[in-house]
């Protein structure tokens, strides 16, 4: 297999098993906490994405990432965190604005992720030590904002 081959079958490993996770043991226990409850800890693993600032840390990647690539995905992981903390506070806070704040961070976080990945591959990015990121985190993260989306959806507050 070639080493792309490699990375998509363990992206699409590690989507399918954090969505049998959330589907079969999370989704179930979240349902029984009112909204702002349920999307507290989902949000929380979102906080902490400020990990992604190390796709600006050459020695940890492997040497200098494109910047092309590295800026936009340490900053937007960055954001996404900033934004999960503030939601969480938010909606610890009953704070008015707490749901559109959660739509917010769930949109601009999602796409953020969508971006990396996608340039990543247009440039072949090689990430050293820090390929369990979109191999392992990622898919993790992409479920949770889609867990998020459906309970906005289709929950009221």
């Amino acid at each position: 297999m070639s080493p792309s081959q490699i990375f998509a079958l363990q992206f699409l490993l590690s989507l399918v098993i954090y969505g049998l996770i959330a589907r079969w043991y999370v989704a179930p226990r979240l349902a029984t906490l009112p909204l702002a409850g349920a999307l507290t800890p989902l949000l929380f693993l979102h906080a902490t994405r400020h990990l992604g600032m190390v796709f600006l840390v050459p020695t940890v990647v492997g040497g200098a990432l494109p910047p092309e690539f590295a800026v936009p995905a340490a900053y937007g992981d960055l954001l996404a965190a900033l934004l999960a903390l503030l939601a969480i506070v938010a909606l610890r806070a009953r704070w008015p604005i707490a749901l559109p704040l959660v739509w917010l961070f769930s949109a601009v976080g999602t796409l953020d992720l969508l971006n990396a990945l996608f340039q990543g591959n247009r440039l072949q990015v090689q990430l050293g030590a820090a390929y369990y990121i979109p191999t392992v985190a990622v898919p993790a993260l992409l479920v949770t904002h889609a867990m998020i989306f459906v309970m906005l959806a289709t929950r009221r507050h």
